[in-house]
């Protein structure tokens, strides 16, 4: 065996014999990586011609397999396709192996199940089943890292569904690297990928992000996978997200809301009455905006606090908003309306740990940072939404009445919108408004 020592690129996968600062590949800085690989020659065994299939009599793939669970089968666009590879991703701790565990627990009714844990034994996954009240005769443990042994033991028992926890640790004799490196998460997801697609079984595999938030390999995994699930949120929040990033087989629209809980996470049937608990009635600087995950609309509380600066330059920050984002909220209100922000602090946070990219929450914010500032309360039972330009204009934002419906729901009473010529369906006494001046002189 001949080794050879390079550096691999983690974000696109290109390969240099040096370090060097930024990739050429992908123009990243900072992302190479060293790895070993075999350069010795290999000798190939002769290949067989595989007779093609006519695409008029190949069948479709529409036989799903709900998992019982209802916001997971959502960002999987309606259950499980058999084959599916999928690779489900998160920061450490997020909850990604107890998600798998109750999905053993909900498949296990109608497959035989093998979890392969690379990272805790047979007994600390054994623990976790029984917190979780997962019990079946169907589910069998693997703990083990090397992919060969796991391969030969889904070649023996024949498990109709597999969950590998997680592809970091997992590692090829063949493949003369550490585990966790670019090579190694690449060829052991190929080797499983092959499972999958041959034996028709679904295939789930578990995988950390990177302190930046990338997944180590990321497209090496991403072109090779059927679906991409990220589960999101704060480790320090109860809530979960699990955002479908791609996927082969559905919609890419779906967005999966959870709970986390004691006994594992459990679905939210209702997200905008849980993300408004809580919130008190004519508190300055807070206002209720609405966001579109997914094919959902969510009513969310944005905060916002001015403060005397006690320094000489005044420091603004944000929590769940684009802190460019709120520069520019900033720079509209100090131009259009007078407001100094010049001595001022400013601090934005979205209640319950959501991370807001809707355009249309730009009105709720700004509305909110003006309220601190004036010192002066909106009322409780508005809705404040649209998309804010750097004119002062307010414009228009999608799915408009779904969102005004959701707000309906939920007991509020107006909303300020952009101007629109669209018949709106709603019992909410709607507030049309072109500008930032028509919507703050409104309260």
């Amino acid at each position: 065996m001949k080794l050879k020592s390079v550096y691999i690129c983690e974000k696109c996968g290109h390969q240099e014999n040096k370090w060097t600062g930024k990739c050429s590949g992908c123009d990243a800085w900072n992302s190479f990586v060293e790895d070993v690989i075999d350069t010795s020659p290999r000798k190939h065994a002769p290949v067989q011609a595989k007779k093609s299939e006519k695409l008029t009599h190949s069948k479709a793939f529409e036989n799903r397999l709900e998992t019982g669970i209802g916001e997971l089968d959502r960002a999987l666009g309606g259950g499980i396709v058999e084959g599916n590879f999928i690779l489900l991703s998160g920061e450490p701790g997020i909850g990604k192996s107890t998600l798998t565990m109750q999905l053993c627990g909900k498949i296990a009714g109608q497959k035989k199940v093998l979890y392969v844990s690379g990272e805790e034994s047979v007994s600390q996954v054994a623990s976790r089943a029984h917190r979780l009240g997962v019990k079946s005769e169907n589910i069998s443990i693997l703990s083990d890292t090397n992919i060969e042994s796991v391969l030969g033991t889904i070649e023996d028992e024949k498990p109709e569904f597999v969950i590998v926890d997680s592809i970091q640790v997992v590692s090829s004799v063949d493949i003369p690297s550490l585990a966790g490196s670019v090579n190694q998460v690449r060829a052991c997801a190929e080797k499983l990928m092959e499972v999958a697609k041959n034996k028709k079984i679904p295939v789930v595999i578990t995988g950390h992000v990177t302190k930046d938030g990338n997944l180590a390999g990321p497209k090496m995994l991403e072109h090779l996978v059927d679906t991409v699930l990220y589960l999101e949120g704060d480790r320090y929040q109860n809530f979960r997200l699990l955002r479908s990033i791609k996927n082969r087989f559905g919609s890419t629209n779906e967005v999966g809301v959870f709970e986390m809980k004691s006994d594992g996470l459990k679905e939210v049937e209702n997200p905008s009455k849980i993300f408004l608990e809580g919130r008190e009635p004519n508190a300055i600087g807070s206002v209720v905006t609405t966001t579109i995950e997914g094919s959902r609309p969510f009513l969310i509380e944005v905060q916002a606090l001015t403060d005397k600066t006690a320094f000489g330059y005044p420091k603004r920050a944000a929590q769940g908003y684009d802190l460019q984002r709120t520069h520019l909220m900033l720079a509209v209100l100090q131009k259009y309306l007078k407001m100094n922000f010049l001595e001022k602090d400013v601090y934005v946070n979205v209640a319950g740990g959501m991370k807001l990219k809707d355009p249309a929450c730009d009105l709720g914010i700004l509305m909110a940072i003006a309220s601190s500032f004036k010192h002066k309360h909106f009322p409780t039972d508005t809705l404040i939404l649209g998309e804010v330009g750097l004119s002062g204009e307010i414009r228009s934002v999608t799915k408009l009445e779904q969102r005004l419906k959701e707000a309906e729901k939920l007991g509020m009473k107006q909303a300020v919108i952009p101007r629109t010529s669209e018949k709106l369906s709603t019992k909410l006494k709607l507030i049309q408004v072109s500008n930032i001046r028509e919507a703050l002189s409104i309260f």
